[in-house]
Order: structure tokens, then sequence, then C-alpha cells
């Protein structure tokens, strides 16, 4: 069963979390099922304002498919939200992201 099974057959049980949304977000992004991906990191995000990891990776989803001002706003955000954390890895990645899409 791929993971991307066992992890829809928790959110149908009602384990909804940011973590599993990620999980989910994550590996569609792997399948390069890219709608799914933002579907499920765009629900992590609202489910915890501050996941900078989730936010790096709607912004990576979203640069995948050409959005790219929603990318770039997403690549903002989660900029933000890894400040107010003190995640400087996440802030630096995304800030490399972000000049790249920028150009």
């Amino acid at each position: 069963m791929p993971l991307t099974a066992n992890l829809e057959a928790m959110l149908a049980r009602g384990q909804d979390s940011a973590l599993l949304r990620y999980g989910l977000g994550g590996e569609y992004l792997n399948l390069k099922q890219y709608d799914k991906a933002i579907d499920h990191l765009r629900k992590a995000v609202a489910l915890d304002p501050k996941y900078s990891a989730a936010w790096k990776l709607l912004g990576k989803a979203l640069a995948e498919t050409g959005r790219t001002d929603e990318a770039v706003k997403a690549y903002e955000d989660g900029i933000r939200a890894a400040e107010t954390k003190g995640d400087m890895q996440a802030t630096k990645e995304m800030t490399v992201f972000l000049k790249r899409l920028q150009r």
C-alpha cells in the first residue's frame, strides 16, 4: 500500500493535523501530483501558520505549476513564520528560492 493511501486513510478516520497534511503534501509533491500537494499543504499552513517546512513545500509546489505569484507569497509568508520561530535554516532556504523566482 503506498504511503499516500495510508496517510489518506488516517485523514479519513478523522486524524487531521498539520503534520499529516504536510506528509500528504510532501508525498504528492514527490509523485508530481501538484494540485493534491498544494491542497494538503495549504491545509497544513491553515492548521499551523507557523509551520515553516509546510510553507517551503507549498512554495515549491506552486512554483512547479508555474503559479509564480502564489509561490512568492507562500515563500514570503513562510519566511515570516520561520523568522518568528527562529528557524534560521528554513529562512535561508526560502529566501534563496524566493530570489530565484523573482529573477
